[in-house]
Order: C-alpha cells, then sequence, then structure tokens
C-alpha cells in the first residue's frame, strides 16, 4: 500500500467510531482531509464543528452538515491529524497546517480526540522532527517574538510562501515557528510560552489525545497513551 492509502486505511478505521447522532470535530491537514472524505462517503447523521475554513468548505461540499459552539457545547469525538506524536504518552506536536487554535479549542471540548498519521510522525522526544507552532497576536509580535526567543533555539515568523508576507491565521493571527529540540517536558514548555503576553495558543496538546491510529508499511496499528 502507498503512504496516502494507509493514511486513508487510517482514516477509515477513525470513521469507525463515528454513530448517528454524534457531534463530530474534523481535523486540518491531509490526513484529516481523508476522514472527511470517509465521512462524507458514509452519509451519516451527524453534525460537524470543523477546526479550519478549509475543512469546513471540504464538508459543506460533501454535504455535510456544520454546526458550531452555540448549538453544542461539546463534541462526541474529534479526529484529527499531529505533526508529531509522542510514542508513549501520545503528546503531540500540531499547527503546521495553520489551524492550531482552532484544532486545541475544538479537541478540547471533545469526549474523546483521535489522531490519525502516518508512522513518520511518531517520536521518542517531541521536537525533534518539527518546530512547535505558536500563534501570536499582530500586534506587537515582533516583542512576542524576542520574549519566545528567551526559551526556543530558533524562532521563525511563518510567512506565505513565495511572496514574504506573514501567514495569517483563520483567527486573524501570526505564527512564530519555535526550534527547541528534544523536549523533555511539553507541559511545562507549553504552560510556560502560554504565560508570555502576546501568545494566543501553542502548538503542544498535552495529555488530550485518547489513542492513535498510526499507519505504517505493516499497516494501521493502534496506540494509546501510556
Amino acid at each position: 500500500m502507498t503512504r496516502d492509502e494507509l493514511k486513508q486505511e487510517a482514516a477509515r478505521q477513525a470513521a469507525d467510531l463515528v454513530q448517528d447522532g454524534m457531534v463530530v470535530g474534523l481535523g486540518t491537514g491531509s490526513t484529516a482531509a481523508f476522514f472527511i472524505d470517509v465521512l462524507i462517503a458514509r452519509r451519516l447523521d451527524i453534525v460537524c464543528i470543523p477546526t479550519s475554513e478549509r475543512s469546513a468548505r471540504q464538508a459543506e461540499a460533501g454535504g455535510l452538515k456544520l454546526t458550531d459552539f452555540a448549538a453544542h457545547t461539546s463534541i462526541d469525538i474529534c479526529v484529527d491529524g499531529a505533526d508529531e506524536i509522542k510514542r508513549d504518552s501520545l503528546d503531540l506536536v500540531k499547527g503546521l497546517g495553520g489551524a492550531l487554535l482552532r484544532e486545541k479549542l475544538v479537541a478540547s471540548a471533545a469526549k474523546r480526540l483521535v489522531i490519525i498519521a502516518d508512522s513518520e510522525k511518531l517520536v521518542d522526544w517531541l521536537g525533534t522532527k518539527s518546530p512547535v507552532p505558536v500563534e501570536v497576536t499582530p500586534f506587537a509580535w515582533q516583542l512576542t517574538a524576542r520574549r519566545l526567543a528567551g526559551l526556543a533555539e530558533t524562532i521563525q515568523r511563518r510567512e506565505v510562501t513565495g511572496g514574504g508576507a506573514p501567514y495569517v491565521t483563520d483567527g486573524g493571527n501570526y505564527i512564530v515557528d519555535c526550534g527547541f529540540g528534544a523536549i523533555a517536558d511539553a507541559a511545562v514548555l507549553d504552560r510556560r510560552l502560554r504565560e508570555i503576553v502576546g501568545v494566543v495558543e501553542t502548538g503542544l496538546f498535552v495529555k488530550m489525545a485518547e489513542m492513535a491510529l498510526v499507519a505504517g508499511t505493516e499497516g494501521v496499528t493502534r496506540f494509546l497513551p501510556q
């Protein structure tokens, strides 16, 4: 099976957890897009809260019913991808797709957060393959970035490909990608980052995932936090 075929199988297994009548959180990214396609094909009686405008457009185009937190204060299950998955705890780095604030809001409201990804996203320590995205307010972002630089080894404001203009999230904020190297304690780092004035949210998702369905050369493996 190709890498995309393995991702599709992980998406199908995640979709098997969705039942009629559920409120479903829709993640963002290439793997989450496979999950949305499977939900569209299944034609379940569900309502969905997407984590990005991109996922909302895909879901609506396929006929899925969208809702919001004004109508539903909790979500039965959220299925999303990840940029890094710590093998033992299932702590995550998310946000390379630019939707980390909405992803964390939806994940925090979900009774179950299920991650689907390929095996390349598994790591022993977060920060070894991916920077940690940090969403910041555009106002005084330079000041916030300097303060982030006091914690990170490297920082880089994310820009639109080819243009040099700042990347702007669906929430109207900037993203600063921070390199930390191997992160010894993701919970402590997350707290220290969020204490910086101007930081809206971080891409560290600590103790949030219930399960990860990871696609590899031997098929899809189910990981649970240890």
